[in-house]
């Protein structure tokens, strides 16, 4: 039976991933909003909600990328 070793935390390029998920996310709520021209009124409504949901995703996510760039000039201890 073999034990395999954690691998270490590895943050080097989380700040990166981070602003491709900000990025990504950030398309989302563009494309969802020029497909509310097509909607319902209930599908306008959900689509609404879940950009509202995005919104505030972002903003975690922004939070996120100045812990991570904090640690990054910390030499991430």
């Amino acid at each position: 039976m073999t034990h395999n070793n954690p691998k270490p935390d590895d943050r080097s390029d989380n700040v990166e991933k981070l602003q491709d998920m900000v990025q990504n996310t950030q398309e989302n709520i563009n494309e969802a909003n020029a497909t509310m021209e097509f909607a319902s009124e209930h599908e306008k409504q959900n689509i609404k909600a879940k950009n509202q949901r995005r919104e505030e995703s972002i903003e975690g996510m922004k939070s996120e990328i100045q812990d991570e760039a904090k640690a990054r000039e910390n030499g991430f201890q």
